[in-house]
């Protein structure tokens, strides 16, 4: 069988006065009151829970709510979870 011709295709290059040189801001450490904020709010939201276990019907307010408690819990905990990506 005849062998077929192989077709050589030239490397791509960019020109240079397409590329535009960016400059990346540095993005330094956290202020102490966000990992203060971040931290809180997950231990407010692991406090709510463990009110609601203990004394959930005995607490007016935590009465009223039910299972609303269990949301509210989890997405304060949440919040603090997603404020740990921004965390430098």
């Amino acid at each position: 069988m005849p062998k077929s011709k192989v077709r050589k295709k030239d490397v791509y290059t960019v020109p240079q006065d397409k590329r535009t040189p960016v400059k990346v801001k540095a993005a330094g450490p956290s202020h102490p009151v966000y990992v203060s904020v971040m931290l809180g709010i997950m231990l407010i939201g692991l406090l709510w829970l463990i009110v609601n276990y203990i004394a959930g019907d005995r607490i007016p307010l935590m009465a009223e709510l039910g299972a609303w408690n269990f949301a509210i819990g989890f997405a304060l905990m949440i919040t603090g979870l997603l404020m740990t990506m921004r965390w430098r």
